[in-house]
């Protein structure tokens, strides 16, 4: 016999499954430049491209591939980000919240 309690346990797990697949499915997806968080934070796949008007703190030659926050090689064209949740962003791009590597 299905009891009440069953059935509230198994609705919980089969959000916390949906939801957990859907995170996993945005992880594997690179950030485009339209997405509101990017748009907020100036990203672009191209640090050439950047609004120095806007963000005034960009300066030659900084680009991704050079940020605390890029979790590949300098080299790589892309990387995780974490910023964007550890999604993956251009080695040649460039957003307002870069940090130098130390």
């Amino acid at each position: 016999m299905t009891t009440r309690r069953s059935i509230l346990q198994w609705v919980s797990a089969a959000s916390v499954s949906l939801l957990a697949g859907k995170a996993s499915a945005q992880a594997g997806k690179p950030v485009d430049e339209k997405e509101p968080q990017a748009e907020a934070l100036g990203y672009v796949t191209d640090a050439k491209r950047a609004d120095k008007a806007k963000f005034p703190k960009y300066a030659p030659p900084q680009h991704c591939g050079s940020c605390q926050f890029y979790q590949g090689a300098a080299t790589a064209a892309t990387a995780a980000c974490t910023i964007f949740a550890g999604r993956p962003v251009a080695g040649a791009g460039w957003c307002s919240a870069y940090v130098a590597k130390p």
